[in-house]
């Protein structure tokens, strides 16, 4: 299965002297349908590394390839419509607008690609508030949601432009357990059930252990990691079986 992204020595340093290294020779692959959990103490970088894998940060040294494509030099434009168009995230605080309803904060990103008209922007957030659970909750502001509601919008919101790859830095760190574990499940099933490739930074040693593969960090690096997924069959010599 072909990576979403891929990272080829991928580093960020900061200005200094010497420099602060956030990220150094990070090599890994997010791949659809895998749901990807990036761990390790704080301030380790794992945090560094989603705002590099999301195109908000731009890296010092390295490669970074979205669907094979290299995107680290494009210009900030062109990343902001790869962003818009391709990724969806997920924060630890959900950055809803707070005058606008569950299904306002939901259509922004469409109405913001201008792919779809009014009408069938609300037919789809209000499908996706659906999906979430929330069908009933499209006319309250967030100030009338719980947290794990306003999370769950969050979620809808990342998935109004159908994105590839769903990032989440801490999605559920203000949650309590029975709202962390409804957000987890909503986000393996982004994965497992619809094929997207979603990968969270996370300090809740639960859920990475439930996470199909779990990147280690330590000091900038990627120390291990954690493959749970089934292995491929194998046909002879190594090789996968034809499909004839």
């Amino acid at each position: 299965m072909s990576a979403i992204l891929e990272t080829r020595n991928l580093g960020r340093n900061l200005p200094g002297d010497p420099p602060i290294v956030l990220v150094r020779d990070v090599n890994v692959t997010i791949e659809p349908g895998a749901f990807t959990t990036i761990v390790g103490p704080s301030g380790c970088g794992k945090s560094s590394l989603l705002y590099l894998l999301g195109l908000i940060d731009r890296p010092t040294t390295g490669e970074l390839l979205v669907e094979g494509r290299e995107v680290s030099q494009l210009s900030g434009d062109e990343r902001a419509r790869i962003r818009l168009a391709r990724f969806g995230f997920v924060f630890q605080f959900h950055f809803l607008l707070p005058e606008f309803s569950a299904l306002e904060n939901v259509m922004l990103p469409i109405q913001r690609l201008g792919r779809l008209p009014i009408a069938q922007a609300r037919e789809q957030a209000l499908g996706l508030l659906a999906g979430v659970g929330l069908e009933d909750k499209h006319g309250k502001t967030p100030d009338r949601l719980s947290g794990g509601e306003r999370q769950r919008v969050a979620i809808a919101r990342a998935l109004a432009n159908d994105p590839i790859l769903i990032l989440g830095d801490e999605p559920t760190g203000n949650l309590d357990s029975h709202n962390s574990a409804r957000v987890v499940e909503t986000l393996h099933a982004l994965a497992h059930e619809q094929g997207r490739a979603v990968a969270c930074v996370t300090h809740d040693p639960g859920i990475a252990e439930a996470s199909d593969v779990q990147i280690e960090m330590l000091d900038g690096r990627v120390e291990n990691v954690i493959d749970r997924r089934p292995a491929k069959p194998q046909g002879l010599l190594g090789r996968e079986p034809s499909a004839d």
